[in-house]
């Protein structure tokens, strides 16, 4: 998980990622935010996957 989370700080920034993870609602997440999908159980990596579809991360990035 925490590959994860600095992913999300190394795009984002550290305080940006985790407003982010709380607020940003995603319809490829079900209609939950990052935090929800992962409390739900979503495998980090499918996470990650949508956060870079949806917000265009670089492909050196994802």
């Amino acid at each position: 998980m925490t590959v994860f989370w600095q992913r999300m700080a190394d795009h984002f920034g550290p305080g940006h990622s985790d407003t982010f993870a709380r607020d940003h609602v995603m319809a490829e997440l079900g209609g939950r935010t990052v935090n929800e999908a992962l409390e739900a159980g979503w495998d980090t990596k499918d996470v990650w996957r949508v956060v870079c579809d949806v917000m265009n991360v670089p492909g050196e990035r994802r």
